[in-house]
């Protein structure tokens, strides 16, 4: 009979993508079959999988609601809040000159609307690339976070 091997946390971290700290909540919680404490450190199977059933069954009440919103395109609620006012603060804070209420006319309509003033086509483009990568998240969040990912949501 062979025996199992067992690896570090910080070594299945790697190999899956997530956080060590990510590791020792899954170990701790029992989403990691085999895996036990030696004093402090945990010994993870080195072949242990979590299943994409355990990860869905531990969808939050706000990305449920986030998911339900989008989709039907409910206006009003946390996701549109979300979309306008996250869009409208992150670039303000880089210097876009968009108002709040340019902002939710381009999300609600997708269109820029008629001004008397010029409006900077780099705004523009910057809000509806913000308003896709919070879809991207929310419709993506079940993959593990990393550098590659971030990198593409900069993209």
């Amino acid at each position: 009979m062979e025996s199992m091997k067992y690896i570090s946390v910080k070594d299945w971290a790697e190999r899956h993508g997530v956080s060590e700290r990510t590791v020792r909540n899954y170990c701790a919680t029992g989403k990691i079959e085999g895996a036990f404490l030696v004093g402090k450190t945990w010994n993870v199977p080195a072949e242990a999988q979590i299943s994409e059933r355990r990860i869905k069954e531990t969808l939050s009440p706000l990305l449920k609601t986030l998911r339900e919103q989008k989709s039907a395109r409910l206006k009003g609620g946390i996701y549109h809040r979300i979309q306008i006012d996250l869009t409208y603060n992150s670039n303000h804070i880089e210097g876009s000159r968009l108002t709040h209420d340019q902002t939710r006319y381009i999300f609600e309509t997708n269109t820029i609307g008629i001004t008397s003033e010029a409006v900077n086509v780099d705004d523009i483009v910057e809000t509806t690339n913000h308003f896709r990568a919070i879809d991207h998240i929310i419709d993506n969040t079940e993959g593990p976070l990393t550098e590659s990912y971030i990198k593409h949501l900069h993209f």
